[in-house]
């Protein structure tokens, strides 16, 4: 397995987004553990979570015990496993979500999140989306407290544009790891985002890298280009996208979710994907649906 880095720790270039085993329509905690053990027996070492990974409003943080649960288990050395997980956003359990970017919640939330997963401090805790009702210092300010005080050892932010992305990395004095944007074939607006990543050197951690939960499965069927280049290379228009999302920066690690291991183990194939650059170019061109 390729390693990139984020912060000063090395992970897989893929990672397992782990949404899709805890939200509506997840499947049971038996398939969730094959499928995390799946990801760990393919060399992946960045897991991503959320507090708010969660179906009914009694089970807040049901995915971060889950994968607590299923490292545990897993035969493996796991101690260069990177568990990455959010805070401020929320689901009260009637389907929506909501925000609470404020200070106090964020720092409560982090111990909590702590709690779940076990250990000594979160590896990655990221601040899940702003909140138009809280400042953005206050917020990333929560986080800078945190990795002071040891409960995180490193601080990234989530759903940012670029000048939140500058904003936090200044509050945070230059200690900012990540940015976990929406990017896939389907929805690039982030690429400014992505860009400014490359530049300032931090990690930029795709989700939904496939188009989501029920769009993955029919990306090829929705974009000829990556289904073309799929088809010249044998391979799924899955390994297709991740691999043109890792060409387009060194700082760019895709967490694709997966509830099933025959996703997790087709995506992690995309590392060995080469892609030309006029294949890295069509693709970056394509019109979008």
């Amino acid at each position: 397995m390729h390693q990139r880095t984020i912060g000063a720790r090395k992970v897989s270039v893929i990672g397992l987004g782990g949404m899709p085993m805890s939200i509506e329509g997840r499947p049971d905690e038996a398939r969730s553990i094959r499928t995390i053990h799946a990801a760990l027996d393919a060399g992946v070492t960045l897991i991503d979570t959320a507090d708010a990974y969660h179906r009914d409003a009694d089970e807040v943080g049901h995915n971060e015990s889950l994968i607590a649960r299923a490292i545990a288990s897993w035969p493996g050395d796991a101690s260069d496993v990177l568990v990455a997980t959010k805070g401020g956003h929320l689901r009260p359990g009637d389907g929506s979500w909501t925000l609470n970017g404020r200070p106090d919640h964020l720092k409560e939330a982090a111990r909590a999140s702590l709690a779940r997963l076990g250990g000594t401090a979160i590896g990655l805790y990221q601040f899940h989306r702003p909140d138009p009702d809280v400042p953005y210092a206050e917020s990333v300010g929560a986080l800078a407290e945190l990795l002071d005080e040891g409960v995180i050892e490193m601080a990234g932010i989530s759903n940012a544009d670029p000048s939140q992305i500058r904003e936090a990395q200044e509050v945070l004095g230059g200690r900012l790891a990540s940015v976990q944007n929406q990017f896939s074939p389907a929805f690039r607006s982030s690429a400014p985002e992505l860009d400014l990543c490359a530049e300032l050197g931090i990690a930029f951690l795709p989700w939904s890298p496939l188009g989501g939960i029920s769009r993955a499965g029919d990306l090829g069927s929705r974009h000829d280009a990556f289904a073309e280049v799929a088809r010249a290379h044998d391979v799924s228009p899955q390994q297709v996208a991740l691999a043109w999302e890792l060409a387009l920066a060194p700082t760019v690690v895709p967490i694709p979710g997966a509830s099933r291991p025959e996703s997790i183990e087709d995506s992690v194939k995309a590392v060995d994907l080469e892609l030309s650059a006029d294949e890295v170019e069509r693709l970056s061109t394509e019109a979008t649906d």
